[in-house]
This record gives structure tokens, sequence and C-alpha cells, in this order.
């Protein structure tokens, strides 16, 4: 390596070139993720004319071609001549990065865009783009190409209507993906909508031989929102909001308890969710507990020498939205989602404690069940605590403290360490033979675990499976939980491909999501997808995991072929588990992550909630399609 340092060896990348080089930087990253937020970008600016005044319709397309266009009826871009970089402005915001009107000059007084990375990296990573503005009674145009303009702009006619259209082709040289998911982009315009009351936003999909619309417009904004969230759950109470401005802070709360026992609150900053909390976050949850607290102290349902609720006490069931919008929001944190503006705290906690003391005045029966319900909780956190501390202590007694069905592995290294959660003493004892020793731990599941969905934290911590798990992973419970202490940073669930397996894998991710939730969110959680037939042809052995893998091997009429079907792990030796479903290089695991919080809240409620209804119609709406359910 040359020791000269000098001004020839410092690149300068002009223009877009930058957004080419490294596009992780400006959109996380070059699969699924950053190709949706390409999408993103474009629907930003458009909210953000609605939050200006201006649009009240949004329409993103996905074309045959996989193109996608959004379109909004808000002012369009300006089309004069820009002072300084002497192009017209819409050009400027088109190939310039970081211009645009969110940046202190009066454009908009609150941007969700700004948080984003702008529609010049958007235009950047298209291998063809088309810019559109209806305004001063005239539609004008633009063309690009990977970011560089291939026609200036020019009128194409006369139009008594507003608005602008980006229409845009993701590049292939720049994408691993190129296909857009409905799914994908129907939850988060959901949400915006929801965000945003009485905005109008439609998904259209022009792709295959059946097109789909759908229409997102809610004009109770986040009440509706709530109660989409509780549509099947039971609540205590009706809705209680709050909309309202303070020193250049515009709050919007909505919350509701019903009869479950997970905390459900999503905050957002400026159509953010922020999903590591802030200051917001932080002064509603001071307002709830203060709010409850201080009536039953004044009721006399709590005595002046008696512990009050705590604050994870008084959320327990508690499902609310808390949306804030304000200028120059201050994002922190280590995914950037965390609002950290110091006065936003003060102002939620006072205009979130000054609406419930009115409800709870209002309300005096919703007011004492919302308490009680918090003291309920009280009394089974401090049961909880007695079982811990119980079983911390005869864990000291028995020595090593790890639970005695546990065949750990050698490796003290977490990072290099793996545990198995298999059904069963007889598949345990198959993997037990089939494991490296080295790496991999097995812990044997008798029957199913507690459905924490449906039971307190004492209850849960009751029950003996559970108890063993929490004791294996090191990381303890609850409000000591420590990812720092686990270990072993693969968490595999094992259980057989039926129903009862299925089943059981539900029932732990649903523990480990609303008890350990740090454990999915940083990926550390799997589930092994055991084959589901043996082959053989005289010496030779494959593996098929699905139908259509079968079909390919055997052909269609497969005579000349052995074939076996796996109901369950026991029905393969440790050799064959091993070699399919638990050795590094041959197996298949499946990821567990926590992509749309909102969606998985909804998932959980129906597949392990109390009404039945809803777990009949996923079931009914989803058997067609798969044939294993993985959450």
């Amino acid at each position: 390596m040359s020791s000269n340092y000098t001004g020839e060896q410092i690149e300068v990348l002009k223009g877009l070139e930058a957004v080419r080089k490294r596009p992780g930087m400006y959109i996380g990253n070059t699969a699924e993720r950053g190709l949706h937020q390409l999408v993103y970008e474009a629907v930003d600016n458009a909210v953000d004319e609605a939050l200006a005044g201006f649009a009240h319709n949004v329409l993103v397309t996905l074309h045959a071609d996989d193109s996608c266009s959004v379109e909004d009826d808000g002012r369009g871009i300006p089309v004069d001549i820009h002072a300084g970089e002497k192009l017209p402005a819409v050009e400027v915001v088109m190939t310039i990065l970081h211009a645009g009107g969110k940046f202190g000059k009066g454009g908009y007084k609150v941007s969700g865009g700004l948080h984003g990375v702008g529609i010049s990296v958007v235009n950047a990573l298209s291998e063809w783009m088309i810019t559109r503005s209806k305004r001063d009674g005239n539609e004008y145009e633009m063309k690009f190409e990977r970011g560089i303009t291939v026609q200036k702009l020019k009128k194409i006619g006369k139009t008594e209507a507003t608005g602008t259209l980006q229409w845009f082709k993701p590049d292939s040289q720049m994408f691993e993906v190129l296909q857009f998911h409905w799914d994908i982009l129907q939850k988060r315009l959901r949400e915006l909508a929801f965000l945003n009351r009485g905005l109008s936003i439609t998904l259209r999909d022009l792709r295959g031989d059946a097109p789909r619309e759908r229409n997102y417009k809610f004009d109770g904004g986040i009440v509706s929102f709530v109660e989409w969230l509780n549509e099947k759950k039971d609540p205590l109470h009706p809705i209680v909001s709050t909309h309202n401005e303070r020193d250049g802070v515009d709050l919007e709360v909505a919350m509701q308890y019903t009869d479950t026992y997970a905390e459900t609150i999503f905050s957002y900053a400026n159509n953010i969710n922020t999903i590591e909390g802030g200051m917001h976050l932080q002064g509603f949850r001071n307002a709830v507990s203060a709010a409850v607290n201080a009536y039953a102290r004044k009721r006399g349902m709590l005595k002046e020498n008696e512990n009050q609720p705590s604050t994870d006490d008084i959320m327990e069931g508690l499902t609310a939205v808390v949306s804030v919008k304000l200028q120059d929001p201050q994002f922190e944190g280590q995914t950037k989602t965390k609002l950290g503006n110091n006065k936003v705290r003060s102002i939620v906690y006072n205009l979130v404690n000054e609406r419930l003391e009115f409800f709870f005045e209002e309300n005096p029966k919703f007011a004492r069940a919302i308490v009680d319900k918090c003291m309920q909780a009280q009394r089974a956190r401090e049961a909880a605590k007695k079982a811990r501390d119980l079983s911390r202590r005869k864990n000291a007694l028995e020595g090593s403290g790890l639970p005695g069905k546990l065949v750990d592995c050698k490796n003290t290294n977490p990072a290099e360490s793996e545990l198995f959660l298999v059904e069963g003493d007889s598949a345990g004892g198959t993997a037990k033979g089939g494991r490296d020793p080295n790496s991999q731990a097995i812990l044997p599941l008798r029957g199913k675990i507690i459905n924490v969905e449906k039971a307190r934290l004492d209850k849960v911590l009751a029950n003996e499976e559970i108890r063993t798990m929490i004791t294996a992973l090191g990381t303890g419970f609850g409000d000591e939980f420590n990812l720092q202490k686990l270990r072993y940073h693969k968490i595999i669930i094992m259980t057989d491909a039926d129903v009862d397996g299925s089943h059981i894998r539900t029932l732990l991710l649903t523990f480990f999501y609303r008890q350990m939730k740090q454990l999915v969110e940083e990926g550390h959680v799997f589930i092994a997808q055991p084959p589901l037939y043996g082959i053989k042809k005289g010496k030779k052995q494959w593996w098929a995991f699905n139908e259509s893998e079968l079909k390919s091997i055997v052909g269609d009429d497969g005579k000349d072929y052995a074939i076996q079907q796996y109901k369950g792990l026991g029905e393969m030796d440790a050799e064959q588990l091993a070699e399919t479903t638990m050795e590094v290089g041959h197996r298949r695991l499946k990821q567990i992550t926590v992509e749309d919080a909102v969606e998985a809240e909804q998932i959980f409620t129906d597949l392990m909630g109390d009404k039945v209804e809803p777990r009949k119609q996923y079931i009914f709406d989803y058997a067609k399609s798969v044939k294993s359910l993985d959450l």
C-alpha cells in the first residue's frame, strides 16, 4: 500500500453519484426494505402536502412492468427558476440531494419525509423516472434515467387540477429484488391513513390477471386506529382521546383498556413509527400512571401506607396510539427511531393528565374498573416476584442453577452456542444423539406451555416449562430481563410438522413475543424446518421439505422411489435428524422477525386471544394457502 496520501486520492462524487455508489447509506439496503423505501419517500412527500392542508387524496399504483407511481392532488412541485441553481425548481428537487421545501424556508410547517432521504434518491436509484406537476393551469413533465435529466421541463397540456405524479422503475443494477409486495405496502399506507385523519390513500395493483384496489380513509384518525387494534378484544370503557396543540407541538392520543394482559402502545412523531419510544412516550406513560394513582388515592381505593401500582402495572391491557407532530424533530437511538425533543415530554404529560382527570371524574364506573385492573396487575407482579425469588433461592441451593433436563453444550461463548427447544422427551433423546455437543444444547419440553396471551405474570411463572426455559436462557424475566446474559445466541424451536407441533410452536412464539420481545427483535429466535419426506432409490437418498420439492425429485409417477413421510421428529433416527435439521450447512432455519409490530399484535390476538371467531376466520382465510403456520 502506498504511503503517499495526497489530494489525488480524495474522491469527489458529484450530483447523485454518491447514492448509486453506496445506496445502503440512503435507503438501508438494496433488498426488500430498500426497494419499498423508494415508495415511502414518494408517499411521504404526498402526505406532507396533506399535513400542510393542500392534498386530500393519494394514489399508489403498482404497474405490470414493476414500476410504481405515486400521485397526489396537492399544490404540484414548483416549476419556476431556482435563483441559486438557475434551474427549474422541480429539477433541483429531483437531481440535488437535500433539496426541497422542508429545510427551514417555510415550505412545510412539519414534515414526515424529512426523516427520509428525499425524492432525488428515488430518482438516482431508478432505471427511469417521470415527474409531472400540475399547477398554475398547466401540466409540466420531466424525464430522468438513473438520476440524469433526459427530458427537460416541458409543458404537456392545460389543466385546472393541481398535484404531483412521481412514476419510477427501480434499477435492476441497484436492487436484488424488483417486485413490490402488496402486503408490505398496504400495512404502511393503512398506518399513514390512520395517522392523518380524513386523508384518502388508495393502493392499486395492475399486475397479474386480476387487478386489485384498496382504499384507506379514516375520519376517526387514531381513534379508528385503536378501534381497529381492539376489535377482537373486550374493552373496559369507551376510547379516551385528545387532540391538542401546545407550544408548537400537535398531540393526538387515543387509549382504551381491555381485559387482556399485554401492553399495546404505538408512538409516532411526524408519522414516523418511533419503535424505540422517546420523550412523547415517556410523557404519556408517566401521565397515565400519575392520573390512575391520584384517582385511586382520592377515592380511597389505595390506602395511605399502601404501595401504589407501578407504571408497568398500569400499562397492563392498555391499547394506545400517541402521535406528535412538530418542527425539527430530533431522532436518536440505534435505528434513529427515538424522539429526543425534551420539551415534548412535559407537553404530552400535561395534556394527557388533564384529559384523564376529566374522564375519571365524569365516568366513576369506568375509572374504578381501570384502577381495579391496575391493582390486580400489581398483586400479580408481587406474586410473580415471590415466585421468582423462591426459584432463584432454589437454584442457588441446587448448585449450577441450570435445569436438570437441559443437555448443555461445552462451548461457553453465547455467540457460538445454540439451544434447541424440542417437543417431548422422545424427540429430545433423538436430538441429543444427533447434536454437535460442542455448540448445541437440547432442552426437551413436555406438553404444551401455558398460553401467555390469556394469563397474568404470576400464572405464567407458575408454569414449570416456562420456568425451565427462563433458567436455561439466563436472561431473567420481565423487568429483570437482560439480553447481555443470554446464554445462547440462537434459540431454535424444533417441533413436529403436525397440528400439535404447530400449536406448541405458536405458544412458544407468543411467549417470546409477549414476555421476551427483545429476543425476537434482535433476531435470536429461529424455527427448525425438518423435511416432510425421505426419498430413496437404490443407494441414493434425497430429502424434500414440501410437496413441490418431492415432485421435482420423483416426477409425476415416482414408482421406482421409496418415499417415507415424516409426521414427527421421533420417526427419524439421530443421524437423519442431524443431517436434515440440525447440522449447519445442511439444515434450513427460519429466523423470526418483527417487521411490522402492528400486524404482529393483530396476529397474536387472533390466534391466541379469548375470542374464537377471529381464530376460525384466520384459519378459514389461510388454510388453503399454507402447509404449516409460521409467525
